[in-house]
């Protein structure tokens, strides 16, 4: 595709060219999000402004403008064709429901160069000073409470010892035995999914918000997802590609398998 064409159709997805490119040489657009206040579409277009020649990929994403008019990334730039231009913008678009929110401010939050996950408009700098007034009043009333607990430790100490001949012990529990479960979920092609670790039968933590993917194809048991977005510190290869999953009922190891957020979906054993 010519830089005519590939110009013509960001212009027919409603971007528009920015002035200047703090990081690089090409052009970046961008334009409002269609839903989300202060989200804005970000496209690189990957058209060098001094050549104005193709010089790689489109990638798109997502940023926040916070109260100092910063541009906050808040999801992970995705790399694309020109096909498939238009399928990413409308997964990045999705993706911003996932995006965590401040709870003072109710700003997006995003990852800082520090990896900590933190509010687009820093609000913390005006409230986390109150907080450190308050806690120098509560001095006092601590001192009260940990004479209090060096009384009752005191007097646990007085307490009558029952002699070791008088004591009960429980009976040793049997070692329970490890029983593999194998489990099945109906995923089908074009579902919004995320990923879910578990171990066992038990889910341990959901990565809605963090981790989107939409399902390109299904054949037999694997899945060939198109991750579009990973905020999470989860590594590529962890992902899963699989609708099936095997288990031991009572194991402590970590595994991590789909999540369809599209419908309702539910894992049920096959074997």
């Amino acid at each position: 595709m010519s830089v005519v064409q590939r110009k013509a159709m960001l212009k027919a997805e409603g971007f528009f060219p920015h002035k200047k490119n703090g990081k690089g040489t090409t052009i970046i657009y961008s334009r409002k999000h269609p839903t989300a206040k202060f989200v804005r579409v970000v496209v690189d277009s990957g058209i060098d402004s001094k050549t104005n020649k193709v010089v790689g990929k489109v990638g798109v994403k997502l940023c926040f403008v916070n109260r100092q008019k910063s541009w906050r990334e808040i999801t992970t730039q995705i790399f694309t064709t020109n096909t498939g231009l238009a399928k990413t913008i409308k997964a990045q678009e999705a993706a911003e429901q996932f995006v965590k929110t401040c709870k003072h401010c109710k700003a997006k939050k995003f990852t800082a160069k520090s990896g900590n996950v933190v509010c687009a408009n820093a609000c913390w700098t005006t409230w986390g000073n109150k907080k450190k007034s308050q806690n120098t009043t509560k001095k006092s009333s601590q001192k009260i409470v940990a004479e209090k607990k060096s009384a009752t430790t005191q007097k646990k100490k007085s307490q009558k010892v029952t002699p070791k001949r008088q004591r009960t012990y429980p009976l040793n529990k049997k070692r329970a035995i490890k029983v593999q479960k194998k489990f099945a979920a109906k995923i089908l092609p074009g579902d919004l999914v995320t990923v879910e670790e578990i171990q066992g039968e038990k889910v341990t933590k959901n990565f809605t918000g963090k981790i989107l993917g939409i399902v390109k194809s299904v054949k037999d048991n694997a899945v060939d997802v198109d991750w579009t977005a990973n905020t999470s510190n989860l590594e590529e290869w962890f992902l899963p590609r699989w609708k099936t999953v095997v288990v031991a009922t009572n194991s402590k190891a970590t595994d991590y398998r789909i999540m369809v957020l599209s419908r309702k979906v539910k894992y049920t054993i096959v074997a």
